[in-house]
């Protein structure tokens, strides 16, 4: 694979102070389009009848096709991969795992609640709520939001609260290699974060947001006219990270959460 030029300095450091950045055009735009009539395909609707367009949300599992692949390691992504984890320290997507298409509905989709993602303890736990996060971000390194469709800011795109990384280092801190649940980390929906301000995942098709691991955000109720398409993988870590190293070699994932336990109220 070819390289392509790196992040900037101001764009690293725009991710460790806000917890994300977005990437323009980090996968062809002709590429989301081929990949978006396959997702209508997989959710048995059409695109040209909005009559079957009859859920608010569909949620379709992983699909084995090359062109996810292909989409999830760019020359763009990767170089900002290395960037944001630290070249050799994340393992390549073999696919985008699973994408929620969210439909325009007066209904409420069920599921737009303030969250971060689990990143371990799953294995054999079918309760995600039981699922863990614990603040070395054991087995995620960054969350990820692909967006195969336009995304106007009414076309449910997701919410982030800018930020929102540091507040959740801070909380998870006292509870060491273990963590918390989803349900414990949820029992105060997220007040912590309450006052910081939020942003909205927009872009045209083939934008993707990097994100940290711990990056509090939320789905939405679809207001607009065209069906949203999106991916939301994790990018997995070949090493384990440790924001406490001290070899001077912290990536801004790890470096965000160092500042965040060594100072408050950023």
């Amino acid at each position: 694979m070819s390289r392509h030029p790196s992040l900037s300095a101001a764009q690293v450091e725009q991710f460790v102070l806000d917890g994300y950045l977005r990437v323009d055009d980090a996968f062809p735009r002709d590429l989301a389009d081929t990949c978006r009539r396959l997702l209508w395909s997989a959710a048995g609707c059409a695109e040209d009848a909005p009559s079957t367009w009859t859920r608010p949300v569909v949620r379709i599992g992983e699909i084995p096709n090359p062109l996810f692949r292909e989409a999830a390691n760019t020359p763009a992504l990767c170089a900002a991969y290395d960037a944001l984890v630290g070249p050799e320290r994340w393992v390549p997507r073999g696919s985008l795992g699973s994408f929620p298409i969210r439909f325009p509905s007066p209904d409420d989709p069920g599921d737009c609640g303030w969250h971060i993602d689990a990143s371990f303890g799953w294995e054999d736990e079918p309760d995600f709520l039981k699922w863990r996060v614990n603040v070395a971000s054991k087995g995620r390194a960054l969350l990820m939001l692909f967006l195969f469709s336009d995304v106007g800011e009414s076309d449910a795109p997701t919410r982030i609260r800018v930020g929102s990384h540091f507040d959740i280092a801070r909380r998870l801190a006292p509870n060491g290699r273990d963590g918390m649940t989803i349900a414990e980390l949820a029992s105060t929906g997220f007040s912590e974060s309450s006052s910081r301000p939020e942003t909205l995942a927009t872009g045209a098709a083939g934008t993707v947001y990097l994100c940290h691991p711990f990056l509090v955000h939320s789905a939405q109720p679809h207001r607009g006219r065209v069906p949203r398409f999106l991916a939301q993988p994790a990018l997995l870590p070949r090493v384990p990270l440790d924001p406490m190293r001290t070899d001077g070699n912290a990536s801004p994932v790890e470096r965000a959460i160092r500042i965040a336990l060594e100072t408050c109220g950023t």
